[in-house]
């Protein structure tokens, strides 16, 4: 798996249009070599963020939507269309704006679904769907995703993997239902770190400065159990996208000046 790289923004609106920007040509990049190309949304103040800035961005268009999937790191397990639920927000932000085909989205279950209040039948459907998209030459049970991206909480949890729960220790499923999460709606479901590693490029999104010290545990050489950021790498890249208030703890040295 990759090292992480960083790149500092000023502050984050920036973050969130450099962020919008570099995800147009990454995608762009895939769907020219592949004909299709495949991203893991996240919610979050930056992950909306950044989808609002994509919505905004004149570039957007460079995209062929029909022919990119989307899939999710994680979800509040609550009813369809729950303004909480990170597909509602998605929808709002970005996705009601491109003409995406809906056979593409792949939303997780919600609560009111066909598993009902089942979490853990949810979380299996999902990681069906995941081993069904995996092409032949695709390991891990899921497909190899071009980016995957993931909001880095104040508690350097990431998707619904918090620290020391059970769910972070997962080493053989690709999905799994969250029960208890110390971050309201209680009841998730979410990938796995395994999941997670899969993909070709993991993006973490971190700005203001309630992330600083999250990205200064993550990126010191903690462990993953304690800190699940610190285990969410990419195969071909790791790319941490902060603002100056979130990498305001960590050493100069980690980061060339040039990306402030």
């Amino acid at each position: 798996m990759s090292a992480p790289q960083l790149v500092v923004h000023r502050d984050k609106e920036l973050m969130a249009e450099a962020a919008a920007a570099r995800l147009i040509t990454r995608i762009v990049d895939a769907q020219a070599s592949r004909g299709v190309a495949s991203v893991v949304l996240t919610g979050g103040r930056n992950g909306n963020g950044l989808l609002a800035a994509l919505a905004a961005a004149p570039a957007r268009d460079a995209v062929d939507w029909a022919r990119l999937d989307l899939w999710w790191g994680d979800e509040r397990f609550l009813p369809e269309g729950d303004p909480e639920r990170n597909v509602t927000q998605a929808r709002q932000a970005l996705l009601d704006a491109v003409p995406v085909d809906p056979k593409r989205v792949h939303a997780m279950p919600a609560s009111d679904g066909p598993y009902g209040s089942d979490v853990e039948a949810a979380a299996a459907a999902y990681a069906e769907e995941l081993a069904q998209a995996a092409g032949p030459g695709e390991h891990g049970g899921v497909p190899a995703f071009d980016v995957l991206m993931l909001g880095v909480g104040p508690d350097t949890h990431v998707a619904s993997l918090f620290p020391e729960l059970p769910a972070v220790r997962e080493t053989e499923r690709t999905v799994v239902g969250v029960r208890g999460a110390p971050k309201p709606p209680p009841t998730r479901v979410s990938l796995t770190l395994p999941a997670i590693r899969a993909a070709r490029e993991v993006w973490l999104l971190a700005a203001g400065e309630d992330k600083a010290e999250a990205a200064a545990i993550a990126l010191s050489g903690a462990g993953e159990i304690q800190a699940p950021a610190a285990g969410a790498r990419g195969q071909a890249r790791t790319l941490w996208l902060l603002d100056a208030a979130a990498a305001s703890r960590l050493p100069r040295a980690l980061y060339p000046p040039a990306t402030a």
